[in-house]
């Protein structure tokens, strides 16, 4: 599979909208862009070698056992 050009992250918002929110720089969340194609090629990509790796079922248990689910069964 190709590489895929990564592009940096992005502010949460401007540093405009931050100094109106007085929101403190170093505070600043740096979100990819997840409506891209890169992002779904790389989502799917990490999601490939995780399914592909010899602790997958080992994977798949931790994070059933540390993940919440809110469904009508649980009240």
């Amino acid at each position: 599979m190709g590489k895929i050009a990564r592009r940096a992250p992005q502010p949460f918002c401007s540093p405009e909208e931050a100094e109106r929110l007085r929101i403190r720089p170093e505070l600043l969340a740096m979100l990819s862009d997840t409506s891209t194609p890169e992002f779904a090629a790389e989502a799917e990509r990490q999601a490939r070698l995780v399914a592909a790796s010899p602790q997958d079922a080992d994977d798949q248990a931790f994070l059933d056992s540390v993940s919440v689910f809110f469904d009508d069964d649980a009240h």
